[in-house]
């Protein structure tokens, strides 16, 4: 855009009551355009890239809070994320936002023929059979190597590790009886790699543990992610029902010993 086209596009978003996402795309577009806003000029893909990340686990939050008003707001932010980027790219001449919605609409179309083609199915169960085999071709996945290796390996540590299972379950241990005796094997394996004092050893044995705890997770149908996300939470707020216990005894947690602590814990627990 020229210089008069900014002027104008601006006084336009300036006179508007209500805005929709053509607005959006615009708005970002002036604010790397020249004489938009320098902080925004700067940026690149790899500059809010963590943006992106706390911008979807603000959504997260509020779903688990049930906050209808706070998700309205945050699903905006990841909105703008995905604008921003692809106003990179379209500066680049790569590709617009057009091009990003057609993708996603010739996928969704593509992975649905039960419902926009002649495939019949039974249930979501082979709903989602029928996705991941449509996928596979999509991206020319031929190995089982080929689906671990594509899932992505920034995820949270333990919800990849669970997908990994998964992915490999025909690989995997017969009966959750068999997790047991895996999981305290790994567990005297922990103890004998802290007793040789090797930093390396104790993180590969641990890594061997947590992913064997995943596999305990997905036989009894538990997602490890929430699981770990939760206990976290009991174990905040426990702590913070202690730290309240111990100062109305006039007394800091700080100054106490783990003895006493176990006392005030077990006596809330």
């Amino acid at each position: 855009m020229d210089t008069q086209q900014i002027i104008s596009k601006k006084k336009e978003l300036l006179q508007k009551e209500r805005y929709c996402f053509d607005d959006l795309v615009l708005i970002v577009e002036l604010l790397r355009s020249e004489g938009g806003c320098p902080w925004d000029i700067e940026q690149t893909h790899k500059s809010i890239r963590k943006d992106f990340i706390e911008e979807t686990y603000e959504v997260i939050e509020a779903i688990d809070t049930d906050n209808p008003v706070l998700l309205r707001e945050e699903l905006g932010d990841v909105l703008l994320q995905v604008v921003f980027h692809t106003q990179i790219e379209t500066e680049e001449k790569r590709f617009d936002i057009d091009d990003v919605a057609n993708d996603i609409c010739a996928k969704l179309i593509h992975r649905h023929p039960h419902v926009f083609g002649e495939v019949k199915v039974e249930d979501s169960t082979e709903v989602l059979k029928n996705w991941e085999q449509i996928k596979g071709v999509e991206k020319s996945r031929v190995t089982l190597t080929d689906k671990l290796t594509a899932i992505p390996p920034m995820l949270p540590a333990l919800m990849r590790a669970q997908k990994v299972g998964k992915k490999a379950s025909f690989f995997d241990f017969e009966n959750i009886e068999d997790v047991y005796a895996k999981l305290y094997e790994e567990i005297d394996e922990v103890k004998e790699a802290a007793q040789t004092g090797n930093r390396a050893d104790i993180e590969e044995e641990l890594g061997d543990l947590l992913l064997t705890v995943t596999s305990l997770a997905r036989k009894l149908g538990v997602d490890s992610e929430k699981a770990l996300f939760d206990a976290t939470n009991k174990f905040i707020n426990r702590f913070s029902k202690v730290e309240k216990a111990v100062v109305e005894q006039g007394k800091s947690v700080e100054n106490m010993s783990m003895t006493e602590l176990d006392k005030v814990w077990d006596s809330i627990k």
